[in-house]
């Protein structure tokens, strides 16, 4: 997949598109559906199919920093876009001038003649531009004026409710990691480097753990979960715990990682931690007998766990 960043690198190189547009945060399963019809429409009309996002999100430059979370920073919204197999994406810078666009202007400017849109396929709810007056209405009705087709996409129903981006970040944070996985396709992931931590577990409780300093934004609620560590692109069976540690009382929040049935030295690793369930809250522990018995209580739990779960990650 080629990833462009401007509208300069794809002009005049492209005879005709079927583009989908969105900010795809999470890559859920109703993105999924979006990007597949626009990636299968393309191939049945001899098109190059593009998907079009943006960075930073529109929220962050409208709202600043005061959003919620994203599930999915940029390069892993990438990565799960490209694994759907679309020739393209363009990344757009998104601004506050592009905001203040009227949405035929943007249509023309960075759909037709940026892209040699023929057809585009857009989700059931989507909007932009100025005023969110870029509904499906009037894209259906430009693309008679001007000559390509517009497809809107229903919505993703699982469980009686719509698969969205706000549905799985409250899951999330709520700690309901495993019913995440059917809207995700996938477990839920974070990731982040291996560093130095204080190494209370291997000293004190004879169960080392990999201290990872996150990259991402959304976290999981604090608690002590089952997971899938990957590592050096080799997936370990393990258990994590975020929070405090208030045992020792610690006040910064931290995720620690303890891999089974492993001894390696994988400081400045980077490791992706895919949450598959949540064995219990985060507990103070009257003492460091009380809180050892606990962990292996906690990984016997998390090994039957991921045994009958499976890495299909």
């Amino acid at each position: 997949m080629i990833v462009a960043k401007s509208i300069k690198e794809l002009a005049g190189t492209l005879e005709g598109s079927c583009v989908t547009i969105g900010n795809f945060d999470g890559v859920h399963f109703g993105h999924q559906k979006l990007l597949a019809r626009t990636r299968d429409k393309a191939r049945s009309r001899n098109l190059v199919s593009v998907a079009v996002t943006f960075d930073p999100h529109p929220l962050r430059v409208l709202v600043g920093p005061d959003t919620p979370p994203f599930i999915t920073l940029t390069p892993q919204k990438l990565e799960l876009i490209a694994s759907m197999g679309l020739d393209i994406t363009l990344v757009l810078q998104f601004t506050r001038d592009m905001a203040a666009l009227e949405p035929e202007a943007f249509v023309r400017t960075y759909l037709m003649d940026g892209m040699a849109m023929r057809e585009l396929v857009i989700g059931y709810d989507y909007a932009f531009g100025k005023g969110r007056k870029g509904d499906y209405d009037m894209l259906a009705a430009m693309g008679r004026r001007e000559g390509f087709g517009v497809e809107r996409i229903g919505p993703v129903m699982i469980g009686d409710a719509v698969v969205s981006s706000t549905r799985i970040r409250d899951l999330v944070q709520a700690g309901k990691v495993f019913d995440v996985r059917e809207l995700l396709g996938r477990f839920y992931v974070v990731r982040g480097r291996v560093e130095k931590g204080r190494d209370r577990g291997g000293r004190l409780l004879g169960c080392p753990t990999a201290n990872v300093r996150l990259d991402d934004e959304l976290c999981p609620a604090m608690g002590v979960y089952a997971v899938w560590a990957e590592v050096d692109e080799r997936v370990h069976p393990a258990v994590a715990n975020i929070g405090f540690n208030p045992t020792f009382g610690n006040e910064v929040q931290s995720v620690e990682v303890h891999i089974l049935d492993f001894d390696r030295d994988i400081y400045d690793r980077d490791m992706r931690v895919h949450f598959v369930q949540r064995l219990r809250s985060e507990k103070k522990f009257d003492s460091l007998d009380a809180l050892t018995a606990q962990i292996r209580k906690d990984i016997a739990l998390g090994r039957a766990i991921l045994e009958q779960a499976g890495a299909q990650l």
